[in-house]
């Protein structure tokens, strides 16, 4: 898609500050961070939604989630138990939930407490 933002930063016409990568997952640094770690993780190939990626291709979905743990791991958000200090994953689906990019994300925010219910 050539009018995807991330479908651009995947082909590197858009630079990225990129923290991860394999061949199906991009990760890099989120422009405007709303934590200390502030990191977005996407599949190289397009998918719109959480949802259209899962009835797509639920082991790319997989793959997503385990690169977004990856970079929190990376980034000082877990201990090798995988639990300390912690993290959280957002994935916003549809503009009534935020989403502004249609090429599917995951939020990984660390790095401060995070209060629930978020916004």
């Amino acid at each position: 898609m050539t009018d995807c933002l991330f479908c651009r930063m995947v082909a590197g016409e858009i630079p990225a500050d990129v923290v991860h990568r394999t061949d199906r997952v991009l990760a890099f640094r989120d422009i405007n961070p709303q934590a200390a770690t502030h990191v977005l993780v996407i599949p190289t190939d397009h998918h719109p939604t959480a949802g259209a990626l899962a009835e797509a291709d639920p082991t790319l979905m997989g793959e997503v989630v385990a690169a977004a743990h990856a970079v929190a791991r990376q980034e000082g958000l877990v201990t090798g138990d995988g639990a300390e200090p912690g993290y959280r994953l957002v994935a916003n689906t549809g503009p009534a939930a935020g989403q502004t990019v249609h090429h599917v994300h995951l939020h990984v925010l660390g790095g401060r407490d995070l209060g629930w219910p978020p916004g």
